[in-house]
């Protein structure tokens, strides 16, 4: 089945990072539809629900209460229900060994998160609309670290 929006979860445990993505995304002239969760737990719990259509891109957070980040990563790469999703590490790290981690474990980009909110849309805009065939067939560490 086409679909003529892109569907994008973010989990981040920040209410106010939450609130400014959603925000964005409203601002944005890109046909998307965006559900947040505020935990790792909840964010798995959305993905596992029966029925739950999957979103196109999962922005995920590091730090996250109860299932960190990495904890979700690891669990989503090892489900091949979800291996169409493309994830985007999106966090305040900008920590080397989390930037390889989060690579070698097979997320699709890693963002840091943008300090004002003309940024931000600017980021997400970029990510959205990326080509992510072409992307993902050469990835390597150089493209993985989204720099704007």
């Amino acid at each position: 089945m086409q679909k003529d929006f892109i569907l994008i979860t973010l989990a981040d445990d920040d209410e106010d990072d939450r609130l400014f993505f959603t925000d964005a995304f409203e601002e944005l002239k890109i046909n998307t539809v965006v559900n947040t969760v505020n935990d790792g737990v909840a964010l798995m719990n959305f993905l596992n629900a029966p029925g739950t259509v999957l979103p196109n891109i999962i922005f995920l957070d590091l730090n996250m209460p109860l299932k960190s980040g990495i904890e979700c990563l690891k669990e989503i790469k090892a489900n091949p229900k979800f291996k169409d999703i493309v994830i985007a590490i999106y966090s305040t790290s900008s920590s080397e060994e989390d930037i390889e981690n989060t690579f070698v474990l097979g997320a699709n980009i890693y963002i840091k998160k943008p300090s004002h909110f003309g940024k931000l849309k600017e980021v997400l805009s970029e990510v959205v609309t990326l080509n992510w065939q072409y992307i993902t067939s050469g990835l390597n560490k150089d493209n993985f670290l989204l720099r704007m």
